[in-house]
């Protein structure tokens, strides 16, 4: 949580400067009628400029490591196990959405998994017909009705909107892995999991970036496209195969399980 809120802070900052210097902008619109809420492109742009140093520099560096040094079936642990304490955030949101289904799906992977799964890392839950699904506060706000805002590039994190910024704080407030590290000052194993579960996320999507990147004409436009549908498809409780487009994957909303199918390149273009 630390980290997070540390990058929050920042982000929120920007976000802050963006509000007031640019109130009064309307939102750009495609020559087709479609509206992609981003009044603040140009400081949005240069945001992921930066962002894409980062990668470049980094954390693609650090995802290609990771891959040569640890073993797949190692990796799938560490992916399974990261999933698992995110859990109870998950099963939070499942209920206070009155989503009761998925709310005992989520309880009952996490009863499996932590138990016959030895904490987290083999997913049993999966084989017995019980998949992940991924929820966050900021999937809440949008089914209680809250407008995500205009649409965000936040340092290091990437794609966001208001509404997700703040339900990513929510989350970390209510992460209880991130409460037991606080209550017991060991901050250093909540910055430690962010980390992993950044280098994981971002080693998930290495080809499909990569792809998406050198086939798109406007790689920031497609990276925007393909967070605006991959968060649609979120809040709709829809099973969907799109790459995350943050730099830091593990810290934004609802992280995917993995990227089994890279998305057609003609769902993600430019538009």
């Amino acid at each position: 949580m630390l980290l997070r809120q540390s990058l929050l802070i920042v982000s929120g900052v920007v976000a802050l400067g963006l509000a007031i210097s640019g109130c009064a902008a309307p939102a750009p619109t495609a020559a087709g009628g479609e509206s992609f809420n981003d009044p603040f492109e140009d400081t949005n742009r240069s945001i992921f400029s930066f962002n894409q140093v980062v990668d470049r520099n980094v954390l693609l560096p650090a995802a290609k490591t990771y891959r040569t040094i640890i073993i797949p079936p190692m990796r799938q642990a560490f992916h399974d196990f990261m999933q698992n304490l995110n859990a109870p955030v998950v099963f939070a949101n499942d209920v206070v959405q009155g989503q009761f289904g998925l709310a005992g799906q989520t309880f009952g992977r996490m009863a499996i998994n932590t138990t016959m799964g030895f904490g987290g890392m083999f997913d049993f839950a999966t084989q017995f017909g019980i998949p992940y699904h991924a929820n966050d506060f900021g999937i809440t706000l949008a089914t209680w009705g809250f407008d995500e805002g205009p649409y965000l590039v936040m340092p290091v994190l990437g794609p966001s909107n208001p509404r997700d910024a703040v339900g990513m704080i929510a989350d970390g407030f209510a992460d209880p892995g991130d409460q037991v590290a606080s209550a017991y000052h060991r901050m250093w194993a909540s910055v430690v999991r962010a980390m992993v579960s950044g280098i994981d996320e971002r080693s998930r999507n290495i080809e499909s970036l990569e792809d998406i990147e050198h086939t798109s004409l406007d790689f920031y436009a497609t990276i925007r496209s393909l967070y605006r549908q991959r968060r649609a498809a979120q809040i709709r409780h829809e099973q969907e195969n799109l790459p995350n487009p943050s730099p830091l994957g593990g810290l934004t909303p609802a992280s995917t399980p993995s990227i089994a199918t890279a998305p057609q390149l003609h769902q993600v273009s430019a538009k």
